[in-house]
């Protein structure tokens, strides 16, 4: 793949598949994403594999959207990601969790791929009150995987 457009990385001090868990369970994603407000499940399959679908209800502000995520790869303690388009339809983004074990506890590396051509990252912008998605996902990156430490090392 491609050179992501963001990413950040923390070492945390639980254990992956520990650390994996939190990152799949995609409904309680918004008790340490820093944009994300609720998801739900679409569809059939309810549960973190390759095909499942989720909702994702977003913010920044006072500006809120939602997108309909795919989730592409599901490997206990290792690997979660999913793409990410609006309306179910609209390419939008790839995000990626990657989970390697170290000696204290893993490493989380998350990443996110821009896949949105010129015209959606206009609508883009307007929607979400966001200019440079790039930088804003970065910083929102960090901020995202510090709270997840920060659930994860709890006793």
């Amino acid at each position: 793949m491609s050179v992501p457009s963001a990413s950040a990385s923390i070492e945390i001090s639980a254990p992956p598949e520990a650390v994996y868990d939190l990152v799949a369970d995609v409904t309680g994603m918004s008790g340490w994403n820093v944009e994300c407000e609720r998801v739900r499940w679409v569809g059939r399959i309810r549960e973190p594999r390759p095909g499942a679908r989720f909702r994702g209800s977003n913010r920044n502000g006072r500006r809120r959207w939602s997108t309909v995520c795919t989730i592409t790869a599901a490997e206990p303690g290792r690997t979660f990601a999913y793409h990410v388009r609006a309306g179910g339809v609209v390419d939008v983004a790839i995000w990626r969790f990657d989970i390697t074990a170290t000696r204290g506890g893993c490493l989380v590396e998350q990443k996110t791929w821009d896949t949105r051509g010129r015209f959606v990252r206009a609508a883009g912008r307007l929607a979400t009150g966001v200019a440079d998605r790039a930088g804003h996902n970065a910083a929102n990156m960090r901020r995202t995987l510090e709270n997840l430490k920060a659930v994860a090392e709890r006793p």
